[in-house]
C-alpha cells in the first residue's frame, strides 16, 4: 500500500479545513514547495495537492504554489480541487 500525504492549499499556503469550513483554517506552512520537500525527505512516495480555493470556486488558482511543488520534489503528484 502507498500512502499518499495531503497538501491542502489555500493562498498558497499549507492549510487544514476543521470539517471542511473555510472559516476553521489551521495554517502549517507559508511555503508549500518546502513542506513538499519533507514529506519526501520522511519517506513519502507520492503527494496527494488540493487546490482548495480552486475547488471553491470551480477553477485551479494556486497554480504557482502547485507548481513550485511539481519542481522541488522527484515524486509523482496528484492533483484535486479546482
Amino acid at each position: 500500500m502507498i500512502i499518499y500525504p495531503a497538501i491542502d492549499l489555500r493562498d498558497g499556503k499549507c492549510v487544514r479545513l476543521r470539517q471542511g469550513d473555510y472559516n476553521q483554517e489551521t495554517i502549517f506552512g507559508e511555503n508549500p514547495a518546502e513542506m513538499a520537500q519533507r514529506w519526501v525527505r520522511e519517506g513519502a512516495q507520492a503527494l496527494h495537492l488540493v487546490d482548495l480555493d480552486g475547488a471553491k470556486v470551480g477553477k485551479p488558482t494556486n497554480k504557482e504554489a502547485i507548481q513550485a511543488i511539481v519542481k522541488a520534489v522527484s515524486v509523482p503528484c496528484q492533483l484535486g480541487g479546482g
